[in-house]
Protein backbone atom coordinates (compact mmCIF):
# COMPACT_ATOMS: atom_id res chain seq x y z
CA UNK A 1 0.00 0.00 0.00
CA UNK A 2 1.02 3.08 -0.89
CA UNK A 3 1.03 6.15 1.78
CA UNK A 4 -0.03 9.60 1.64
CA UNK A 5 0.22 13.09 3.00
CA UNK A 6 -2.32 15.62 2.33
CA UNK A 7 -0.13 19.01 2.98
CA UNK A 8 -0.70 22.98 3.07
CA UNK A 9 -3.29 22.46 6.12
CA UNK A 10 -4.66 25.95 7.03
CA UNK A 11 -8.11 25.28 8.97
CA UNK A 12 -10.45 23.51 10.66
CA UNK A 13 -12.39 22.34 8.03
CA UNK A 14 -8.89 21.12 6.68
CA UNK A 15 -8.53 18.94 9.24
CA UNK A 16 -12.00 17.49 9.84
CA UNK A 17 -11.54 16.64 6.00
CA UNK A 18 -8.07 14.94 6.81
CA UNK A 19 -9.75 13.20 9.86
CA UNK A 20 -12.53 11.91 7.57
CA UNK A 21 -10.31 10.62 5.23
CA UNK A 22 -7.29 9.16 7.17
CA UNK A 23 -4.03 10.00 5.11
CA UNK A 24 -0.81 8.60 6.71
CA UNK A 25 0.28 12.34 7.02
CA UNK A 26 -0.27 15.99 7.30
CA UNK A 27 1.57 18.88 6.35
CA UNK A 28 1.68 22.28 8.09
CA UNK A 29 3.66 24.64 5.81
CA UNK A 30 5.98 27.19 8.34
CA UNK A 31 7.50 28.56 5.04
CA UNK A 32 6.08 31.53 3.21
CA UNK A 33 3.48 31.56 0.34
CA UNK A 34 0.14 30.73 0.04
CA UNK A 35 -0.42 27.99 2.73
CA UNK A 36 2.06 29.63 5.64
CA UNK A 37 0.55 29.18 8.80
CA UNK A 38 2.00 30.16 12.23
CA UNK A 39 3.64 28.10 15.21
CA UNK A 40 0.07 28.73 17.25
CA UNK A 41 -2.03 28.36 14.28
CA UNK A 42 -0.46 24.82 13.71
CA UNK A 43 -0.62 23.62 17.44
CA UNK A 44 -4.73 24.46 17.23
CA UNK A 45 -4.87 22.73 14.19
CA UNK A 46 -2.48 19.22 15.43
CA UNK A 47 -4.89 19.48 18.72
CA UNK A 48 -7.31 19.22 16.16
CA UNK A 49 -5.62 16.38 14.28
CA UNK A 50 -6.64 12.70 14.78
CA UNK A 51 -3.41 12.14 17.00
CA UNK A 52 -2.65 8.78 14.76
CA UNK A 53 -1.89 10.72 11.78
CA UNK A 54 1.47 12.64 12.12
CA UNK A 55 2.32 16.26 11.05
CA UNK A 56 4.75 17.54 9.45
CA UNK A 57 6.19 20.95 9.26
CA UNK A 58 7.42 22.02 6.08
CA UNK A 59 10.31 24.60 6.14
CA UNK A 60 12.85 26.52 3.86
CA UNK A 61 15.99 27.43 5.42
CA UNK A 62 14.49 28.30 8.64
CA UNK A 63 16.63 28.46 11.96
CA UNK A 64 17.67 25.14 13.37
CA UNK A 65 16.06 26.76 16.93
CA UNK A 66 12.95 27.30 15.11
CA UNK A 67 12.41 23.74 13.62
CA UNK A 68 13.48 22.56 16.87
CA UNK A 69 11.05 24.45 18.51
CA UNK A 70 7.96 23.39 16.29
CA UNK A 71 8.79 19.70 16.86
CA UNK A 72 9.13 20.15 21.05
CA UNK A 73 5.79 21.86 20.98
CA UNK A 74 3.92 19.26 19.67
CA UNK A 75 2.76 20.88 16.50
CA UNK A 76 4.73 18.92 14.48
CA UNK A 77 6.50 14.90 14.77
CA UNK A 78 8.74 15.37 11.27
CA UNK A 79 10.57 18.41 9.95
CA UNK A 80 10.53 18.43 5.98
CA UNK A 81 13.39 20.32 4.64
CA UNK A 82 12.69 22.69 1.34
CA UNK A 83 15.28 24.45 0.98
CA UNK A 84 18.95 24.30 0.33
CA UNK A 85 19.44 22.65 4.00
CA UNK A 86 23.02 20.85 4.18
CA UNK A 87 23.56 17.51 5.88
CA UNK A 88 24.63 19.76 9.02
CA UNK A 89 21.29 20.80 9.46
CA UNK A 90 20.05 17.37 9.09
CA UNK A 91 21.93 15.95 11.41
CA UNK A 92 21.42 18.34 14.06
CA UNK A 93 17.75 17.65 14.02
CA UNK A 94 18.49 13.71 14.00
CA UNK A 95 20.42 14.56 17.29
CA UNK A 96 17.67 16.24 18.72
CA UNK A 97 15.50 12.43 17.78
CA UNK A 98 13.38 14.18 14.87
CA UNK A 99 12.61 12.11 11.58
CA UNK A 100 13.80 14.13 8.66
CA UNK A 101 12.32 14.52 4.78
CA UNK A 102 14.94 15.97 2.78
CA UNK A 103 13.22 17.12 -0.52
CA UNK A 104 15.38 17.28 -4.10
CA UNK A 105 14.92 18.74 -6.96
CA UNK A 106 14.53 15.65 -9.91
CA UNK A 107 18.00 17.60 -11.27
CA UNK A 108 19.45 17.68 -7.85
CA UNK A 109 19.16 14.15 -6.13
CA UNK A 110 21.30 13.14 -3.52
CA UNK A 111 20.62 10.09 -2.94
CA UNK A 112 22.98 9.30 0.19
CA UNK A 113 21.65 11.82 2.12
CA UNK A 114 21.83 11.22 5.52
CA UNK A 115 18.01 12.30 6.14
CA UNK A 116 15.46 9.59 7.13
CA UNK A 117 13.31 9.63 3.95
CA UNK A 118 13.69 11.51 0.37
CA UNK A 119 11.50 13.75 -1.61
CA UNK A 120 11.13 14.16 -5.20
CA UNK A 121 9.73 17.20 -6.19
CA UNK A 122 9.59 19.46 -8.79
CA UNK A 123 10.30 22.65 -6.29
CA UNK A 124 8.76 25.21 -8.78
CA UNK A 125 4.96 25.50 -7.46
CA UNK A 126 4.50 25.93 -10.99
CA UNK A 127 1.60 23.52 -11.01
CA UNK A 128 3.00 21.60 -13.80
CA UNK A 129 4.13 17.86 -13.27
CA UNK A 130 7.16 15.91 -12.94
CA UNK A 131 8.13 13.85 -16.13
CA UNK A 132 8.18 10.58 -13.72
CA UNK A 133 9.45 8.23 -16.39
CA UNK A 134 12.53 10.02 -16.67
CA UNK A 135 13.83 9.49 -13.23
CA UNK A 136 15.62 6.20 -11.93
CA UNK A 137 16.77 6.61 -8.73
CA UNK A 138 18.56 4.08 -6.32
CA UNK A 139 17.66 4.06 -2.86
CA UNK A 140 17.43 2.32 0.46
CA UNK A 141 15.67 5.79 1.83
CA UNK A 142 11.95 5.54 1.84
CA UNK A 143 11.11 8.06 -1.30
CA UNK A 144 8.21 10.24 -1.83
CA UNK A 145 7.27 12.22 -4.66
CA UNK A 146 5.24 15.59 -4.82
CA UNK A 147 4.75 17.67 -7.92
CA UNK A 148 1.31 18.79 -9.22
CA UNK A 149 -0.02 15.34 -8.64
CA UNK A 150 -4.21 15.16 -8.82
CA UNK A 151 -6.37 12.12 -9.08
CA UNK A 152 -6.13 12.23 -12.75
CA UNK A 153 -2.18 10.87 -12.65
CA UNK A 154 -0.85 9.81 -9.38
CA UNK A 155 -1.59 6.25 -10.32
CA UNK A 156 0.69 6.33 -12.74
CA UNK A 157 3.38 8.47 -11.08
CA UNK A 158 3.44 5.44 -8.16
CA UNK A 159 3.10 3.16 -11.13
CA UNK A 160 6.81 4.34 -12.38
CA UNK A 161 8.67 5.38 -9.62
CA UNK A 162 6.68 3.17 -7.32
CA UNK A 163 7.18 5.76 -3.87
CA UNK A 164 6.59 5.16 -0.31
CA UNK A 165 4.46 8.24 -0.15
CA UNK A 166 3.11 10.63 -2.18
CA UNK A 167 2.36 13.93 -1.30
CA UNK A 168 -0.63 16.19 -2.33
CA UNK A 169 -1.65 20.02 -1.31
CA UNK A 170 -2.74 21.87 -4.54
CA UNK A 171 -4.31 18.59 -6.35
CA UNK A 172 -6.59 18.23 -3.39
CA UNK A 173 -8.00 21.88 -3.88
CA UNK A 174 -11.51 23.26 -5.53
CA UNK A 175 -10.51 27.17 -6.08
CA UNK A 176 -7.60 27.79 -3.67
CA UNK A 177 -9.11 25.97 -0.63
CA UNK A 178 -8.90 21.85 0.24
CA UNK A 179 -11.66 19.87 -1.02
CA UNK A 180 -12.99 17.13 1.33
CA UNK A 181 -14.32 15.08 -1.64
CA UNK A 182 -10.83 14.93 -3.54
CA UNK A 183 -8.91 14.56 -0.77
CA UNK A 184 -11.34 11.28 0.26
CA UNK A 185 -11.07 10.39 -2.97
CA UNK A 186 -7.70 10.41 -3.33
CA UNK A 187 -6.56 8.94 -0.29
CA UNK A 188 -8.59 5.30 -1.20
CA UNK A 189 -7.31 5.72 -4.41
CA UNK A 190 -3.25 5.32 -3.50
CA UNK A 191 -4.12 3.10 -0.47
CA UNK A 192 -5.84 0.81 -3.09
CA UNK A 193 -2.67 0.88 -5.12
Amino acid sequence: MTKIKVCGLMTTEDIQAVNNARPDLAGFIFAGGRHHISLDQALELRRQLDPAIDSVGVFVNAPIAEMIQAYDSGAVSIIQLHGQEDETVVAKLQDHGITVINVFKPTNIQPNTIADSIMLDSGSGNGKPVQWENFKLETTKPLIIAGALNIDNVSEAIHVIHPTLVDLSRGVETNGQKDPQKISEIVQLVHSI
